[in-house]
């Protein structure tokens, strides 16, 4: 019995002495912050916006007849006139044979008149024929000149339609598929085209955005409130979210506003000689509106939202405690809110470590680290956790005791079995 209450005797003493130490008071909570200062800022918008050919042109026919045959390949690049089809020429090669014939007529007819008109001169100067016939003669000549005329005019205009049975390429383009095939009777009045050539390099960007926000961009620019960002360049995210690899510039913005959806037009032109972009297709437009040359930017970690919808955040005032403010915050510049009003330059703004903390608490103000990982800034363990010595500690204090009770417990057991 005295060795088993000097066992449990030595345990206790050992289990006493490898309890924690005291630690001494925390200081104040450490909290990451970032100096809000004044810099130029360029601030852009994203708006959704179509893309469309630079030049557009319907392949018609001029003249009525069967097409015999199609010159092109469906979605090749052709140049301005370039053949594209030909239509049956015969009826037309007629028109210009008979056009010849009346104007050999005409100009047969001028060489008889113009000899009568003479030897009448002569004749009215004796006396040998009346004035009138004179005059008659004279006005005869006159019209066979004028028909000389009017049958060049028909031949040439014969001509004309001869040639434009072949059709030829209005403008150099990527041509689309022919609506209609060898065989086909086509004429000079028909609402269908024959193809479609449109100019793809360079082309267009149609953007849309809200007049109002052109009209406040325009007032802000005025007031000087915003520097103009000149000849903006445009940057293009495509339809599955890639980023087009070359800028664009804006052109114009259109003079008028849709009634149905109060947005006007900006036209932007874009590069294309790869052939990425077609027209018709979904895109939307990253372009500069202005800059702002005394902007402060808060990270959006920073800045909350009451129950009113106001944007608020916690600043660590001159005497280290915190510091509730209420911005205006209009807008996002990537990761920032644009600040415009609640804070001035100098300010620490409370970006981590500050999520249970209540507004006139005392704490540590350290730069915000944008990589720390899970730790709050400056290296400082998660709030509640011991430190990384203390639980090393700690767990070999209680390996320790552990042992330090098994020997105890093994004179115990040698000693009943020896009684």
């Amino acid at each position: 019995m005295k060795n088993i209450a000097s066992a449990i005797g030595i345990t206790l003493l050992l289990a006493g002495c490898g309890g924690a130490p005291q630690q001494p008071p925390p200081g104040p909570p450490q909290v990451g912050v970032v100096t809000v200062r004044e810099e130029p800022v360029t601030l852009s918008t994203e708006l959704p916006g179509r893309t469309s050919a630079y030049e557009t042109s319907d392949v018609r026919p001029q003249v009525n007849g069967i097409i015999l045959a199609r010159l092109f390949e469906e979605g090749d690049f052709v140049r301005a006139g370039q053949p594209l089809y030909r239509i049956d020429p015969k009826p037309y090669e007629a028109q210009v044979a008979n056009a010849r014939a009346s104007l050999a007529r005409a100009r047969a007819a001028i060489a008889s008149s113009q000899a009568l008109a003479r030897r009448y001169g002569e004749l009215v100067k004796i006396n040998a024929i009346s004035r009138q016939d004179a005059e008659n003669a004279i006005t005869s000549a006159q019209q066979a000149q004028a028909d000389v005329a009017a049958q060049q005019a028909a031949l040439r205009s014969a001509e004309i339609d001869l040639g434009r049975t072949t059709i030829r390429a209005p403008i150099s383009g990527r041509i689309g598929r022919s609506a209609f095939t060898t065989g086909a009777l086509v004429s000079a009045a028909q609402a269908d085209a024959l193809a479609v050539i449109q100019r793809l390099d360079p082309i267009y960007v149609d953007i849309q955005q809200s007049s109002a926000d052109l009209l406040k961009l325009r007032q802000q620019i005025m007031s000087g409130e915003l520097a103009s960002g000149g000849n903006a360049r445009v940057r293009l995210k495509l339809e599955d979210g890639s980023t087009y690899p070359v800028e664009g510039t804006l052109k114009f913005t259109d003079v008028t506003v849709d009634p149905t959806t109060g947005s006007q037009v900006i036209r932007a032109v874009f590069p294309n000689s790869r052939g990425l972009l077609l027209p018709g297709m979904y895109v939307r437009a990253e372009l500069v509106q202005g800059i702002k040359s005394n902007g402060m930017l808060v990270p959006q970690r920073g800045v909350t939202r009451d129950e009113k919808g106001n944007a608020t955040a916690l600043v660590v005032g001159a005497d280290g405690k915190l510091q509730p403010r209420t911005l205006t915050a209009p807008r996002t510049v990537g990761q920032n809110w644009l600040v415009t009003a609640g804070l001035k330059p100098g300010d620490r703004v409370v970006v981590e470590g500050a999520q249970n903390l209540q507004p006139g608490t005392p704490v540590k103000a350290v730069p915000f680290q944008e990589n720390a990982g899970s730790q709050a800034p400056g290296g400082q363990q998660p709030q509640g956790a011991p430190p990384a010595g203390e639980a090393q500690n700690g767990q070999a204090q209680a390996n320790q005791a552990q042992a330090n009770q098994a020997q105890a417990n093994q004179p115990q057991g040698n000693q009943t079995q020896a009684k």
